[in-house]
């Protein structure tokens, strides 16, 4: 087994479950780009999605519910050589998630964020999330979800993602070209990756996102972002997949006045004594 081999494990997910292409093409996309397990650090909050670090061979931290944002950009802040991932779900990342979502992306640190997007609550039995379809009937939404369905990646490119893009479990060799740019990419990336739930949501299957989606052909320019919008509102009988908007943007670490010298937090020498006089101050 060769030095940069990431090894999975076995999962308490529904056979079925389109979070097992996500978790293959992550696994794929970290060794073709020639990660090593030590140099990889995959966070996320609660959830089925949320649940992909603990199945996979690198340095994990599973925090609270829709707080993976935080403890991704502090492990970047702190260790800038850390290929930071959060790997998570659409409630996680988008409801209880949701304004650290929009204001990492105003900070632009150097993490990459893949959404596994089934438009459901899976974890907690099926619920709607904040991407379910207007009118999905679920066991606790009887009369149908009343609720206008987030558009994240309209969101994302709106509030000035540099890189937004969107996959489907289904076209697993688009995905893991996608992962590879989007880890890659030096800013905030973010991928929404469709994928269905079979146990809770009857309605966005397979086969449902196979009468739809379709990929951007060389043709379409990722630079234009008002092109970009208008292809981050299709999602009804056409839904886009590729990069639908990336440019080259400063990151936090090349704005801030300590990072950017190249000084890490982490090899910083503290005082101890600082810091026990500051405790002092709430005895």
């Amino acid at each position: 087994m060769s030095k940069n081999t990431f090894c999975t494990y076995e999962t308490a997910w529904c056979p079925g479950c389109g979070n097992f292409n996500i978790l293959e093409c992550l696994k794929t996309a970290l060794e073709e780009l020639g990660k090593d397990p030590y140099e990889v650090m995959m966070v996320a909050g609660i959830g089925q999605a949320a649940k992909t670090p603990q199945y996979i061979s690198a340095n994990t931290f599973c925090g609270l519910h829709g707080r993976s944002l935080p403890a991704a950009v502090a492990t970047k802040i702190a260790n800038v050589n850390l290929t930071v991932i959060v790997d998570t779900g659409d409630g996680d990342s988008y409801g209880e998630g949701g304004n650290h979502f929009i204001h990492n992306i105003r900070r632009n640190v150097d993490i990459t964020h893949f959404v596994h997007d089934n438009q459901i609550y899976a974890l907690t039995k099926g619920q709607a999330s904040p991407t379910s379809m207007e009118g999905l009937v679920t066991e606790v939404q009887t009369d149908g979800s009343m609720n206008t369905p987030l558009n994240p990646v309209l969101m994302a490119i709106a509030a000035g993602s540099g890189f937004v893009a969107r996959a489907f479990t289904g076209h697993k060799e688009q995905l893991v070209s996608i992962m590879k740019q989007a880890i890659e990419y030096e800013g905030y990336a973010i991928v929404d990756i469709l994928q269905p739930c079979i146990s809770f949501n009857k309605v966005n299957t397979f086969g449902w996102y196979n009468k739809r989606v379709y990929n951007l052909d060389s043709s379409y320019d990722p630079s234009n972002k008002l092109a970009a919008m208008e292809k981050a509102m299709e999602f009804n009988d056409k839904i886009p997949l590729g990069i639908l908007y990336q440019e080259p943007k400063k990151t936090y670490h090349q704005k801030n006045t300590v990072l950017k010298t190249g000084i890490q937090l982490l090899d910083q020498v503290t005082d101890p004594t600082v810091v026990k006089s500051l405790l002092k101050e709430f005895i």
